[in-house]
Formats: structure tokens, sequence, C-alpha cells
């Protein structure tokens, strides 16, 4: 196995063990906040329930995709499955929106028509879901850099933080005032809270899944660069896209001069534009195509095409 494929699968097993440990920690609040929410009458703390059962599902989600991107490539999945954390990315995304709206719809109907809250049970369970939240967040936080997946997980348990900071201060506001309408107010805070955050994450694995130039990329620069590499005369067919998190790919038709190709040039040429593409550009690529095409040939193909 080569270095780089250790280090994948090393990175990979860490995402697993701090997914899992989150996993437990969200599963054992989930269950405590939706008996609670039921016997207390909260619906800050019933949505707050909701977001955590996205939250366990995302995460099973993101256990899931951190074992697929593991998997060895085949002739038939050449990148192997390394797409599956960003496909479980934009699953979590979705699930969060739904959530979202489902909240803001109940929200709303709560502050027009509020119902009777038990102030104390409510904020006995938000500061435990806080707690829970605050260490899941610590675990993660160490991984969130790695790949989308777990990124998306620690922006989940960001979110169910503040959420729980919603529904503490609520239970506070009704249990000093008995103005009930602060729990509705507290759901619409955690909906505020769930929709820019999916948004953006459906936004960056829509970029990977679409195959868009990676963001920090400018490719015209990349076009730049290449042209004042030593003997190279223009270049086309240049593409570059990301096949998962920290894997962008690029690849280009590069136009030598027609004696490089004869006297020997072309390994020298080779070293300079992939060196070019690891170290010249926010966006470190590593994994680069680079296919060296003679300027007659280049011609010839100009002149057949009119």
């Amino acid at each position: 196995m080569s270095a780089a494929g250790h280090d994948h699968d090393h990175a990979a097993g860490a995402s697993r063990g701090r997914l899992a440990i989150a996993l437990a920690l969200t599963s054992t609040v989930l269950v405590a906040e939706v008996v609670t929410g039921l016997l207390t009458g909260s619906l800050a703390l019933l949505a707050d329930a909701g977001h955590m059962l996205t939250d366990a599902a995302g995460l099973i989600i993101a256990l899931t995709a951190a074992h697929l991107s593991t998997l060895p490539a085949t002739d038939r999945s050449t990148w192997g499955m390394r797409r599956a954390e960003v496909i479980g990315a934009a699953l979590q995304a979705g699930m969060l929106a739904v959530v979202g709206v489902v909240v803001g719809v109940r929200a709303i109907g709560d502050l027009i028509g509020p119902g009777q809250i038990e102030a104390e049970g409510m904020l006995v369970m938000g500061v435990i879901g806080l707690a829970a939240n605050v260490i899941s967040m610590l675990v993660l936080a160490g991984g969130r850099g790695e790949n989308l997946n777990v990124r998306a997980a620690f922006l989940e348990v960001v979110g169910d933080a503040l959420g729980s900071v919603g529904v503490i201060t609520a239970a506070v506001v009704v249990a000093l005032t008995g103005w009930t309408r602060a729990d509705a107010l507290a759901s619409l805070l955690i909906v505020v809270l769930i929709v820019p955050r999916a948004a953006a994450l459906l936004r960056a694995a829509g970029r990977v899944l679409m195959d868009f130039t990676p963001e920090d990329l400018d490719l015209s620069e990349v076009r730049r660069h290449i042209l004042r590499v030593d003997h190279v005369e223009n270049v086309h067919d240049l593409h570059a896209w990301t096949v998962s998190s920290g894997m962008p790919v690029l690849m280009a038709h590069v136009v030598v001069r027609d004696e490089c190709l004869a006297d020997g040039h072309t390994a020298v040429i080779l070293e300079a534009l992939r060196t070019c593409a690891a170290e010249h550009f926010p966006v470190r690529i590593t994994h680069t195509t680079f296919q060296l095409e003679p300027a007659s040939q280049r011609r010839r193909e100009a002149v057949d095409c009119r």
C-alpha cells in the first residue's frame, strides 16, 4: 500500500471513531429530549429533538460513507467509493432543510396559539443536551478539516448546541415571565440556524457532484502558469474537478514545440507541469494528467476543422 493510501485509511479510521462517539451521544440525548418534550409540552425541545434526529440519521449516513470511501478502486470504479462522503453530506443537508421547514411551520402556529409548557423539565433537558453537544463538538473538531462528511456532521452538532442554548433561554423566559411564546421563538431561532447551514452544505456538495472547478482554484491562472513553462506553446481541454474532499484533479492537453518530443525534453516539461500544479496555487493538485502534443499536429487539426 502506498504512503498516501495508508494516510487515507488512517484518516478515515479516525473519522469513523469520532463519528461513532458523536452518534452514541446524539442518540442518547435524542431519546431523552423526545420523552421530556412530550411530558413538558415544549415545541422548542421537540424541535431540537427533530434536529437531533436528523443529526443521528446524518451521523449514520456519515459513518456509512466513511466506510465506503475506504473501499479500494476497481476496474469498474476507478476512484473507489470516495464520492460516498460527498453524497452523505448532501443527504444530511437535505434532511436539515426538511426539518427546518416543518419546525418553522409549527412554530408560526404556536406563536398564534401557544400551549402550556413545563419550563423546569425543559430547562433540565436543555442543559443536558447542551453538555452532550459540546462533548460531540470537541470530538469532531479535530476531524472537521478532513472531509466534507465530517464537516457536515460537525456543523450539525454546532447547530444542535446553539439550539440547546435556545431551549434553555426559552425555558428561563417561560419560568420567569410565563410568556410561553418564547418557546415558539426559540424554535424559529433553530430554524434560522438550520436553513443557511443546509444551503451551504448542499452548495458545497453540489459543486463536487457536478464536477465544478475547485472553489479556490482560478483556472485562468492555471492556464497562464502552464503557458509560462519552457517550450509550451498552447494548452487546451483544461479541466479541474474534485473527486472527494482533499482530492482535486487536473487534466490538460499541452502543445509543445515539435523538437521537444524528439530530443528528450518531455520528461523535463512534464515534471515542470506537475510541480506547477502541486505548488503554485491555493489548491494543491497532485493528481494530474498532461497529454503532450506536437505543435505541428495542433496546426493540422486546426486546418482540418476549417
